[in-house]
């Protein structure tokens, strides 16, 4: 049983148990009522001295002797455990668990980040920019400690196993980044992640070309290849210059610096699903730009006309300077 996992647990259990034998030891052997039969359990069991209720008969003798040797057997396992665990730190551990779990079951789609390298922190520092609710996975102790006192959300055990993503709440997470440095654990990741939850969206690191198409087929919607990606922004350095360093000019890290903006047609004001970009006359109200339109067929159109209706399940994508970005949000 996983309740009796815990020393915790068990200690309390036993505690429990033997009051409970005692309670009703007592009510057979002395005919005494209920809250008699507690009041000598709980003066026998912590042998504070007082006396009985009345003289005992030599039944009642040898209950007494046994519930005070098992008592002080309890108890001494109790301490021994309980100094064990403020030695050893798992005391605290329990409770930052417990903590933990907590936290976890009030978040609803969220992000699960598995890995704390390289991607994985770029990827957490992205999601605290945008104010996005995550979960880092980590099986590191250095790296969880260092996770813990920068108060950001971590389980620790390996991300290739069901309990640890299911303590992660990936039932309820949104989305899942797997950022581990071997590509196949990214893919046990993927693999177990599209089981538990085959309508989270998967983003998954790959470092060898032979592993995108097995990632993908495991469940990955998207597959980054951080090499790759390299190489080609520092090609395009060498051929458009100026167009790149206009596009990373282009970020969302921070409130003062946003430039990008995503907007979901559902939660525009009702009055204008199903009108036109130009209802929306975001330019006038806002000073941003509609440079991208989704539909609900997840088909892109760049620099969309005007006259494109904002259906439902759609998304715009907005360009404007951070005061006017700001603005959108105030607005929208």
């Amino acid at each position: 049983m996983k309740f009796l996992k815990s020393k915790i647990n068990k200690i309390a259990l036993l505690v429990m148990l033997i009051i409970g034998v005692g309670t009703i030891g007592y009510m057979s052997l002395s005919g005494y009522n209920f809250v008699d039969a507690l009041y000598m359990t709980v003066i026998t069991v912590t042998t504070v001295g007082f006396g009985e209720l009345q003289p005992f008969s030599p039944e009642e003798k040898v209950f007494t002797i046994f519930l005070i040797l098992t008592s002080i057997t309890i108890f001494g396992y109790a301490v021994s455990s309980f100094s064990e665990y403020l030695v050893s730190g798992k005391l605290f551990q329990h409770f930052k668990h417990r903590k933990v779990e907590k936290q976890i079951n009030h978040l609803k789609n969220h992000t699960i980040v598995c890995g704390y390298g390289r991607n994985g922190k770029q990827a957490i520092l992205k999601l605290r920019n945008y104010n996005k609710e995550f979960v880092v996975v980590e099986k590191d102790k250095e790296m969880i400690s260092f996770l813990d006192s920068e108060g950001i959300l971590n389980i620790e055990g390996d991300a290739t196993l069901d309990e640890t993503l299911l303590k992660a709440g990936i039932e309820k997470a949104s989305f899942l980044i797997t950022a581990l440095p071997s590509d196949a654990n990214n893919l046990f990741v993927v693999l177990t992640a599209s089981q538990l939850n085959n309508k989270c969206t998967i983003i998954s690191r790959a470092s060898n070309e032979s592993s995108y198409k097995k990632l993908k087929f495991a469940g990955a919607n998207n597959v980054i290849m951080p090499d790759k990606l390299g190489g080609n922004h520092m090609a395009s350095l060498v051929t458009t210059p100026d167009v790149i360093e206009f596009v990373d000019r282009l970020t969302i890290e921070g409130e003062t610096t946003a430039n990008l903006e995503e907007i979901a047609v559902n939660d525009l004001p009702s009055k204008f699903i199903n009108k036109t970009i130009l209802d929306l006359d975001l330019r006038k109200q806002t000073g941003c730009t509609v440079i991208g339109f989704r539909n609900p067929d997840k088909d892109y159109v760049i620099n969309p006309e005007a006259n494109i209706k904002l259906v439902e399940n759609s998304q715009l994508i907005v360009l404007g300077r951070p005061e006017q970005i700001i603005k959108l949000r105030q607005i929208f």
